[in-house]
């Protein structure tokens, strides 16, 4: 395999969050995959079509959307499912059959771009301190950070050497698409007061994730613009989401978004599909 080479500046972020690997609603290869006792995975037909989103998303979109130029990816939180709140939709419960699913689907990745940062996301699906996501992120050779973790906390990055961005897995959520632009508004302010209480410059832009829905707040500054956006995800509904206010009545959306550092402006674009609703029955 030939060895990756850095460009010295990257103009390009592509931004994946919740994969879910190893979940029966997660992101799994068409062939699926051979289990540890010699069993093998198949995906669903909605899995599937989730793939051809996958793959559509990182062959025809990311190329066109980065002008064919190079790209870095961060994955923000949740690559894998976990053992969690007492679920049994799991594809197995040994996680190291949904770590083999995760390298199978990010290794490609890897070997494409300039550089892959892996996210933490939540304990509940990836363990405490993210040692599930740490385990993965070595093993797909995730650029760690200065603490030498392969599973990072937070990720401030600096795009085309000129704006930057800060992300994390994390935000809170709501009940009700009425306030469903308000955490994440909130989210860009504090970023904002947090700078100024210490006179650091702000973030260009704030990357959060955990939802599974994308939406995105977009307000005047001094460099132009500032924007706080939430990334899709690439999970169906799961039992979990059908007890939620919210998620009980709303579809899945599967997509990643790019942060991109033009000529003049810097700017962001996102890859968003929708999953249609049970087909109605006919009395």
């Amino acid at each position: 395999m030939a060895k990756r080479m850095t460009p010295k500046s990257v103009n390009n972020l592509i931004v994946v969050s919740d994969l879910h690997c190893g979940c029966q609603a997660g992101l799994c290869p068409p062939n699926g995959i051979g289990l540890d006792e010699g069993g093998h995975y198949q995906p669903s037909a909605l899995q599937q079509t989730v793939w051809k989103w996958w793959q559509e998303f990182w062959d025809v979109w990311v190329p066109s959307a980065c002008h064919n130029e190079p790209y870095a990816v961060a994955v923000n939180g949740d690559a894998l499912d976990g053992r969690h709140h007492g679920a049994t939709h799991q594809v197995s419960q040994n996680l190291a059959d949904q770590a083999r699913i995760a390298e199978v689907v990010l290794r490609p990745i890897v070997e494409r771009c300039a550089a892959l940062y892996l996210i933490r996301g939540t304990e509940a699906h990836v363990g405490a301190s993210a040692e599930n996501e740490e385990r993965l992120g070595r093993a797909i050779g995730a650029k760690p950070d200065e603490q030498g973790r392969y599973a990072r906390p937070e990720l401030r990055v600096r795009i085309g050497g000129r704006s930057c961005a800060h992300l994390m897995h994390h935000i809170g959520t709501t009940g009700t698409s009425h306030y469903e632009s308000s955490a994440v508004l909130k989210e860009l302010v504090e970023t904002y007061s947090e700078a100024g209480r210490w006179g650091r410059q702000p973030f260009d832009a704030v990357v959060r994730s955990h939802r599974h829905r994308f939406i995105m707040v977009t307000v005047p500054t001094s460099r132009g613009y500032g924007f706080s956006f939430v990334t899709p995800g690439w999970q169906l509904k799961t039992p979990f989401t059908y007890k939620i206010p919210g998620g009980r009545v709303t579809t899945p959306q599967v997509g990643g978004s790019l942060l991109r550092q033009g000529d003049e402006d810097f700017y962001t674009r996102h890859f968003v599909r929708d999953i249609d609703p049970p087909k109605e029955e006919i009395l």
